[in-house]
């Protein structure tokens, strides 16, 4: 049986199943990449604006490892791609290894692949149509990002080496994803897996651009992807080289599908206890399940956390920013006089973006929910004395329990390190964390109406929830700005949160009301759940 047989079949399939998810990827990473050149047009719109900015950059590691590489320069192109670039690479990343992963082991974990190979289908097909759709997604998101940059008025050849990048940062990472999950167990580790790399990846690339150890920046593949430097110096012989380790990969992944097992990994599983006490109770059957994620996401946030509190190094350096600028970061994140210091904008800032970032939990967890209900283990779980409402009430606990400790990771670590930068240890990590955790009412009332969703409209539950998420945080005060509204909006919940670290005073009926919202969206939803036909 030849290579290709089945295989642009499959991949139709798996472009139809990706109609409701890759347009939306595709349309972020436009959208994002022409509101930072409509931002920089904004804030940088003269010269000697920018060259203030510039020098800023220049002389503070913190910013400079933020967009990566070791200096900026004054130009409109080049502080729009340096600005936005790491999130279109890594946006483009998650989307292909996502990809990736959904149509080779997550089809295997279903059965879905078994039954295809039932017919004429060849056992590479799965995996070529796979890494097909997920070179075509970010071919697509590289292609008309370079084509908007040109609209706005950037130089074509850079704009084509811009799109160029974020095209090869979704090959590299796909890639990753394909050799991933040849090795895992299940399609769960071959997403830790790749999403691991690419965090290893990133971490590298921001620690050596900080420190200026350019061998730490190349020994990262996200740190090859920023040296193309689109609208500097347009490096293509970069990309040559990515597209050289993408070869390799999937020639390694290919390799490895031809020697396994359909269903099997090469990593071995763990054996289990042989009695398990914990799972006795609703609340300890959801830890178990899902305490890994959590784990995984405290890690996470820690080590970002450790980076982002590098803005204490900023500190001497906010007198030499435009007047405007301060003013605008007042009003942005609000604040309780003139005399505050100026860091704790920034700190709130930083604790927000934490809050969006965390936000996503609540999403996977009533993803989770929906798989484990229609793979019927939820089923399996309820012909014990656990009933569904209880079933669906232990994860809850676990959700909003989990979402609360990421909170105070973010709040302890972010402090700590902040006190370290600054040699002023006991304030920030007093007063940090408890304004990182006067963010959690405000999560938690996103998770009620994900659940409320789930409760109403399972097959609308996974869209629904990414939507209230995406509302929740373009309409926020950290991506407000991008497009001219500082402050954000009051449609979000975060909004009347308030600034406690710039000396907003504290208001316990804001913190109340959204409990209390809270507690009726969640009643609402189990209620519904109860009545509701279960695994349709």
């Amino acid at each position: 049986m030849n290579v290709p047989t089945g295989t642009w079949r499959l991949a139709r399939l798996a472009v139809r199943r990706e109609r409701n998810i890759a347009p939306w990827c595709i349309l972020a990473v436009i959208c994002l990449g022409l509101t930072m050149v409509s931002y920089i047009d904004r804030n940088m719109a003269t010269p000697s604006v920018m060259a203030t900015y510039v020098e800023t950059i220049n002389d503070n590691a913190f910013f400079r490892a933020l967009g990566g590489g070791t200096s900026v320069i004054a130009d409109r192109g080049f502080m729009s791609a340096w600005r936005s670039g790491g999130f279109l690479y890594l946006i483009t990343a998650i989307t292909a290894l996502l990809t990736v992963v959904r149509h080779t082991r997550a089809d295997e974990d279903a059965g879905r692949t078994e039954l295809l190979r039932s017919g004429a289908v060849s056992r590479f097909a799965a995996l070529t149509s796979a890494l097909l759709v997920a070179a075509a997604v970010s071919l697509v998101a590289g292609a008309l990002t370079a084509v908007g940059q040109i609209g706005v008025g950037l130089a074509p050849f850079s704009s084509v080496t811009y799109g160029a990048a974020i095209t090869a940062a979704g090959w590299l990472f796909g890639s990753f994803a394909a050799v991933a999950a040849q090795i895992a167990q299940n399609a769960r580790t071959a997403r830790t897996i790749t999403l691991f790399t690419l965090a290893i990846a990133y971490l590298a690339r921001y620690a050596g651009d900080a420190s200026g150890q350019a061998w730490l920046t190349y020994l990262s593949p996200m740190g090859w992807i920023h040296a193309v430097q689109p609208y500097r110096y347009d490096r293509w012989w970069v990309l040559a080289v990515l597209v050289g380790l993408v070869a390799i990969l999937v020639t390694v992944a290919y390799l490895l599908s031809a020697r396994r097992d359909l269903g099997e990994g090469l990593l071995p599983e763990r054996r289990g206890r042989v009695t398990a006490p914990a799972l006795r109770g609703p609340i300890g059957l959801s830890w178990r399940l899902h305490r890994g994620l959590f784990v995984k996401w405290a890690i996470g946030i820690g080590v970002f956390a450790i980076g982002a509190a590098g803005i204490g190094t900023i500190v001497p350096d906010i007198d030499v920013l435009p007047s405007g600028s301060f003013g605008l970061l007042q009003q942005g994140f609000g604040g309780g006089g003139s005399s505050v210091d100026t860091a704790d904008f920034f700190l709130w800032a930083v604790i927000l973006l934490f809050a969006h970032v965390i936000g996503i939990v609540p999403v996977l967890m009533i993803q989770r929910l929906r798989d484990e209900e229609r793979s019927g283990r939820a089923e399996l779980a309820q012909g014990t004395p656990m009933t569904r409402v209880w079933w669906a009430a232990g994860l809850l606990v676990v959700t909003a329990l989990g979402t609360a400790g990421l909170f105070t990771t973010a709040g302890l670590v972010l402090g700590f390190g902040y006190g370290l930068f600054t040699d002023g240890l006991a304030g920030p990590l007093g007063r940090v964390p408890v304004a990182a955790l006067s963010c959690v009412p405000a999560a938690w009332l996103i998770a009620a109406i994900c659940f409320l969703a789930y409760a109403l409209a399972p097959r609308l539950a996974v869209p629904v929830s990414w939507a209230v998420w995406g509302w929740t945080t373009l309409l926020g005060k950290v991506a407000g700005p991008l497009y001219d509204v500082w402050g954000g909006t009051p449609f979000e919940p975060y909004h009347y949160v308030p600034n406690t670290l710039a000396g907003q005073p504290f208001s316990p009926s804001t913190i109340l009301t959204m409990l209390a919202m809270t507690a009726l969206l969640v009643w609402v939803g189990l209620s519904a759940l109860r009545h509701r036909d279960f695994g349709r």
